[in-house]
């Protein structure tokens, strides 16, 4: 998926950080090779997208996020984060073996 940078304000800063998840973890996770669905269930008024994929530090994570033009930009709006529940990492393990 291709974005050109990240869009942030106190309106999703604080959402994503609930969890414990860092904007740094969020944003090298977007940038590596995780796996990108619809969400089709949250998708009203602009689409969402749900990530799912590693941190640096080899933690699973969870990414729901929309994407906004800004001038000639593409950025990626994470809407919130939090780490994956064992039973989610070990499914996701298995999808990225596939």
């Amino acid at each position: 998926m291709r974005f050109d940078g990240f869009d942030w304000d106190a309106g999703n800063l604080d959402k994503c950080r609930k969890h414990g998840v860092s904007i740094e973890e969020i944003e090298a996770m977007l940038r590596g090779s995780p796996i990108f669905s619809p969400d089709t269930v949250h998708s009203f008024g602009e689409q969402r997208f749900i990530a799912a994929g590693r941190t640096p530090f080899g933690r699973a994570l969870f990414v729901a996020f929309t994407l906004r033009p800004k001038e000639d930009a593409i950025l990626l709006r994470p809407v919130s984060a939090r780490y994956m529940h064992i039973r989610e990492a070990a499914r996701y393990g298995s999808q990225r073996s596939h």
